[in-house]
């Protein structure tokens, strides 16, 4: 079967860091046009992909069946109206939308319009991740207590782009905190209420630079927390069950390889270090090394392939991006007013 032709709407740093590489490591996908003025990128990266300067002239090209949205966050429902309307399947990098309604509303059109639309959690298939879900779901740690999940990061400079000013949808919440809120969606589902602490630390922030989400799940909390002052980082991941700990250190290197320029299915793709392999302590105080799984980014695109031509579940479901979107709403409130926000 042909591979799907997909177009690329931004080639700032999601599009060319991220999606562009992916999309071209899919078998059953071909990056075959991208949307940017920056077209001597495109030339020189991807070759092969025709340059359009405007997202409209690209969803104006009958060949291409895919269009994947990589742009400024407050864009994103926008264009994929557009792209669902010019009878495209759609990708939509994370967060899916600025709110809720909105990405409902999406989903409900590409449902007239027959096509599938999802969104790009690619930490899903973080390597990290994947080792705690195994965990959770193979009954080791027993009853999940408590979780808590950690994106901290040491960037006391405000960098340039527009994720750093007061464009609507920057900030960290809207960023690392969408990442977050779907991993704890995927283990748990939806909390029952959000209490959330959101501001900004550094003197020069005009976004939100901090985040501490406490998720209530009944009887079981999950601590979601990310800040950009943090030099020397602790556990990335904490778990307690009543059927003992996980802990686990480091981050998933995915994302530092394809800044470097790394390519998917490269030797050791994905791998993790033995040294930050995770911790499990068993009821009777037995430890245990983890090995952690291999991480795999490219299970996104190979996912959307599948479910445009044979009808496979969407790696991603867009009702999951929604109600991230969701929590990410009650956060706001949670923060502003000082107070729980029941969901």
């Amino acid at each position: 079967m042909q591979p799907i032709p997909t177009g690329l709407i931004g080639y700032g740093t999601a599009g060319a860091v991220f999606h562009a590489p992916l999309i071209a490591a899919a078998t059953g996908l071909r990056l075959a046009a991208i949307g940017s003025r920056r077209a001597k990128a495109i030339e020189r990266d991807f070759p092969e992909a025709k340059a359009y300067e405007n997202p409209q002239s690209l969803l104006a090209d009958p060949a291409i069946e895919l269009v994947v949205i990589a742009t400024p966050n407050d864009s994103h429902a926008a264009l994929a109206r557009e792209a669902l309307q010019a009878g495209k399947h759609v990708v939509v990098d994370k967060p899916f939308t600025l709110e809720a309604a909105e990405a409902e509303a999406l989903i409900a059109l590409a449902d007239r319009v027959g096509r599938r639309i999802t969104v790009f959690q690619n930490r899903r298939w973080d390597n990290d991740f994947l080792t705690v879900r195994r965990m959770v779901e193979d009954g080791r740690l027993g009853e999940v207590a408590y979780y808590e999940a950690h994106f901290d990061r040491f960037r006391p400079e405000i960098k340039q782009g527009w994720r750093e000013t007061e464009t609507p949808g920057s900030g960290l919440l809207y960023d690392l905190g969408a990442h977050l809120i779907d991993q704890a969606i995927v283990l748990f589902g939806m909390p029952r209420a959000v209490t959330a602490d959101v501001t900004r630390q550094r003197a020069a922030a005009k976004a939100d630079d901090y985040f501490h989400l406490v998720l209530d799940y009944g009887t079981r909390r999950a601590v979601l927390h990310a800040s950009v002052l943090v030099r020397d980082p602790g556990p990335r991941y904490l778990v307690h069950g009543d059927g003992g700990s996980f802990v686990k250190y480091g981050i998933d290197g995915q994302e530092a390889a394809l800044r470097e320029g790394g390519r998917p299915g490269g030797a050791g793709w994905g791998e993790d270090a033995p040294a930050l392999f995770g911790r499990f302590t068993d009821v009777d105080g037995t430890v245990a090394t983890i090995d952690t799984l291999p991480g795999r980014y490219t299970a996104f695109y190979d996912g959307v392939a599948a479910a445009i031509r044979d009808g496979a579940p969407l790696p991603v479901d867009p009702r999951e991006a929604r109600d991230v979107i969701r929590v990410i709403e009650a956060a706001q409130v949670s923060a502003r007013d000082r107070r729980t926000v029941v969901l």
